[in-house]
């Protein structure tokens, strides 16, 4: 008895975990396609109310907070408000959002020139921005 359980509770774990993994790989190519040609791209943090806000033609980005309550704090700040590229350069999906294990620093890649920013988000101002990755 213990082994047709021990069986049946490995199987339903199996098929559990298979339908998991499918779940987020058709998520990722989803995401993936849908980047390629969006001029803007909403990427979560993991605040449950913060999103970043990225115009993936030149690097602008803000910070996008909303809330449930009526009282609550929403809205945008701004992240980065400089172009990093000029404007002849700038293409739909040049630019995008990679989390890191940090909750408020994000990596930003030019995907054409292959340049690399540190992003990071904060309620603070002082702490808010991007730096280079040279």
């Amino acid at each position: 008895m213990k082994t047709k359980f021990s069986t049946l509770a490995f199987i339903l774990f199996s098929i559990f975990s298979f339908a998991q993994s499918q779940t987020k790989q058709s998520s990722t190519i989803q995401q993936k396609q849908n980047s390629e040609n969006v001029t803007y791209q909403l990427f979560p943090t993991k605040n449950y109310w913060t999103f970043i806000k990225l115009d993936t033609r030149n690097g602008k980005m803000w910070q996008v907070h909303f809330t449930v309550n009526a009282d609550g704090e929403k809205g945008e700040v701004i992240l980065n408000s400089l172009s990093l590229v000029s404007k002849v350069k700038e293409a739909n999906g040049r630019f995008t959002l990679h989390p890191t294990e940090n909750m408020y620093n994000f990596l930003l890649l030019d995907q054409i020139d292959g340049e690399v920013y540190q992003v990071q988000w904060s309620m603070e101002e002082k702490y808010r921005g991007i730096v280079p990755i040279k």
